[in-house]
């Protein structure tokens, strides 16, 4: 069975939002696309692509039209099969004749039993109410977070605040010019 890999990208002092619940204190840095070859090169071992409705939005506003010369890792995105785990969508399209297919139901069992259909490595990015049910559930193998170079002070944090104790094990560390940092860390159950 592979893997689930959770994607953040968090600020410095480790918050995947800021206080109003917003992202654009990464959204429009250039330091952002400094991993964009690290990011390709890490969905070559992705078989699927996971959402909550919020991120599957944000990702579905942009990705489908973003310009692969410019953002490398437009390719992948588009290639990889997405799933959307939601129990309010109607739909999920992606671009004029694409879409992603709707899990419904709790999101752990979703992504439980989306694993048994993908015996590759699923990687869900951002879905903060998602990722939380899963590391809560010890549902997580792999933790991946993009750190950028700026204080918040308080916002969300990536992770919940009930996980618990849950030992990592440093599996890689990457820095890039502009300040970007991407730790990947193997979580034990």
């Amino acid at each position: 069975m592979g893997k689930v890999i959770v994607e953040q990208i968090v600020s410095i002092d480790g918050y995947a939002e800021d206080a109003d619940g917003g992202i654009g204190f990464f959204e429009n840095a250039d330091w952002i696309h400094e991993a964009d070859l690290d990011q390709v090169q890490m969905l070559s071992d992705v078989s699927a692509i996971v959402f909550g409705a919020k991120t599957y939005r944000m990702f579905a506003d942009y990705w489908p039209q973003a310009d692969p010369v410019a953002a490398p890792v437009a390719t992948p995105i588009r290639e990889k099969p997405k799933f959307v785990v939601s129990s309010k969508l109607a739909s999920a399209p992606w671009g004029a004749e694409d879409s992603a297919e709707i899990l419904r139901g709790e999101g752990v069992a979703a992504v439980r039993g989306l694993r048994k259909r993908f015996p590759g490595n699923l990687i869900i990015w951002g879905s903060l109410t998602l990722t939380d049910a899963l590391l809560r559930a010890g549902e997580v193998d792999v933790l991946r977070l993009r750190v950028i170079p700026v204080l918040l002070g308080r916002g969300r944090s990536f992770a919940p605040p009930d996980v618990g104790l849950r030992i990592a094990s440093l599996a890689t560390a990457r820095s890039f010019a502009g300040g970007l940092v991407v730790l990947q860390y193997d979580l034990t159950p």
